[in-house]
């Protein structure tokens, strides 16, 4: 199953709509290319454990979990 940003955002305990989204990205952006994704101090711990896990090869979360870190660091 490949899951989408919204679906992320609202597996991760935050405002999913298209604008927070966007403005979670905006805030954050650009995520420093040397810091790992789950190690950005904006996460909560649980967040950062999820994080952590869904970017193993084979999660159903990898693809989406990449997206975002892609989307922080452009």
């Amino acid at each position: 199953m490949l899951y989408t940003l919204k679906e992320l955002f609202a597996k991760l305990g935050l405002p999913n709509s298209p604008s927070d989204i966007d403005a979670f990205i905006k805030r954050h952006h650009p995520l420093p290319q040397a810091e790992p994704l789950a190690n950005a101090s904006f996460w909560t711990p649980e967040q950062a454990a999820f994080l952590r896990e869904a970017r193993q090869p084979y999660s159903d979360w990898e693809e989406v979990v990449d997206e975002l870190n892609g989307l922080l660091r452009d």
